[in-house]
């Protein structure tokens, strides 16, 4: 079953449906949404701290799947997160 990936979408349900065999998946926070991911770079506020987990891997995946909801290059999202970082 493809799971439908929607701004509304559990950002953990979808990182398990997905990356199954991914253990660091069971460490996303239980309670955000790809909204809550988009709010957070928005209002510059540290990704990290909001998904639950502190690496790299899991933060791309996330952000890939955010960009294919928005509708852009994954690269907007990075640049995004990027001027976050700042």
């Amino acid at each position: 079953m493809k799971f439908k990936l929607r701004a509304t979408s559990n950002v953990k349900a979808f990182y398990l449906a997905k990356y199954s065999t991914d253990e660091l998946g069971q460490e996303i926070d239980s309670n955000i949404n790809f909204k809550m991911v988009f709010e957070c770079l928005d209002n510059y506020q540290e990704i990290y701290d909001l998904i639950g987990v502190c690496d790299s891997l899991v933060r791309e995946r996330i952000f890939e799947a955010l960009a294919e909801i928005m509708n852009v290059e994954y690269d907007y999202i990075y640049h995004q997160w990027l001027g976050n970082s700042n």
